[in-house]
């Protein structure tokens, strides 16, 4: 199983201080916290796509290429890829740069964004947001594994002999992983093309969870990509840690009480309750992942969001050496000891080039035996 973090990248004051990082400064950290995720451990660092203050990842590529250059284990996703207002052919370009830059580090997840404002700063429309994501989802599966790809649809251009530069490495396209909190239509998107589901839990109690997860591997397993429990799923979280729990209630209350997003709303005990948010000692947030196996059976990624609501750097670094130390190790441990044999890893580009030759070298095998069972009825 993979464990790992993920970051909106918000510019957020620090109510304890009153200070607001720069756009710089914040964009520097972003860097020491990936950094600091591979050397404590840990599997994925993600990287969110926004276009709107009080937010800056605004090109994901270029972050992800800067901290490949910097790193040599860890695997470089996103948090959300804009699928409904990226140019599918401008996605399938970059990531299979970053993929040859990164050695094959590499996967992504397909959003829909978190604000309506995004579509028309794009030429786009937001009353077309599912049918966008439809159709520019399958004109990059397209271009990723067809040389040449002759496309028309609704939302752009038509193409015609048209060749996507450079190639996927190792002809092997990214994995994608299809994320939404509340949209039964990419769950089904997710399971028709046999790619993952990442559902973002972190707004929302895990009953909805486990709806949205059983929908998708109920039709993963339906369009025969596998059973059910073997699809390929992927779930979201929050914690903030101390030794002593009521110290970790004590220093994170302020930045709860004032985040961009759920602040001012909920408190910090009702959230907790009612979302996946866990605040408190190592232990709790072991014991509180542990129970999300309860809700959607074996999963292969869990991300963490870890330095939002103004947090800062140092605050940041050491709840990841707390993650790093104390928490995965042990998630891995128990989670690897419950997951039956036939549940599949997440998936790697070498796991997928191995399949892929895998695949070719049996259909090889396949066209020999008829060869010589042609050769043979000639004699």
């Amino acid at each position: 199983m993979q464990f790992g973090i993920f970051t909106v990248g918000d510019v957020t004051t620090d109510p304890t201080t009153g200070r607001t990082p720069s756009e710089a400064e914040r964009i520097k950290a972003m860097v020491a916290i990936a950094l600091k995720a591979e050397e404590v451990g840990l599997d994925v660092v993600a990287m969110g796509e926004h276009h709107n203050p009080p937010f800056v990842p605004s090109s994901p590529t270029t972050m992800l290429g800067y901290v490949a250059a910097r790193t040599n284990r860890i695997i470089l996703s996103t948090a959300t890829t804009l699928i409904t207002t990226n140019d599918p052919v401008k996605i399938a370009e970059d990531y299979a740069m970053l993929q040859h830059l990164a050695d094959g580090r590499v996967d992504l997840m397909m959003g829909r964004g978190n604000t309506g404002p995004v579509y028309p700063w794009f030429g786009k429309d937001i009353r077309a947001g599912i049918p966008l994501a439809v159709e520019n989802y399958g004109l990059l599966y397209r271009l990723w594994r067809e040389e040449v790809v002759d496309w028309k649809g609704k939302y752009r251009t038509p193409l015609q002999s048209f060749t996507s530069t450079p190639r996927p490495l190792d002809g092997v396209p990214p994995f994608v992983w299809h994320g939404s909190i509340r949209s039964p239509e990419i769950a089904e998107q997710a399971a028709y093309y046999g790619d993952g589901f990442f559902h973002n839990n972190i707004f929302w109690p895990m009953e909805h969870t486990k709806r949205m997860v059983e929908l998708y591997r109920k039709r993963f397993e339906f369009y025969g990509h596998g059973k059910a429990d073997q699809a390929i799923v992927g779930l979201g979280g929050q914690v903030f840690m101390r030794k002593n729990s009521q110290d970790a209630v004590r220093e994170f209350r302020p930045y709860f009480d004032n985040a961009p997003v759920y602040g001012h709303g909920p408190s910090l005990e009702d959230f907790s309750t009612e979302t996946p948010l866990t605040v408190g000692s190592p232990q709790q947030v072991i014991d509180r992942t542990m129970t999300f196996r309860d809700h959607v059976g074996d999963y292969q990624r869990q991300l963490f969001l870890m330095d939002h609501a103004g947090l800062p750097l140092k605050t940041v670094l050491e709840q990841l050496d707390l993650l790093g130390e104390e928490v995965v190790p042990v998630l891995r441990r128990e989670l690897a000891a419950l997951r039956p044999a036939h549940v599949p890893d997440a998936p790697t580009h070498a796991s997928l080039r191995a399949a892929r030759d895998a695949a070719l070298a049996e259909a090889g095998a396949g066209a020999g035996v008829e060869g010589d069972a042609v050769a043979g009825a000639g004699r």
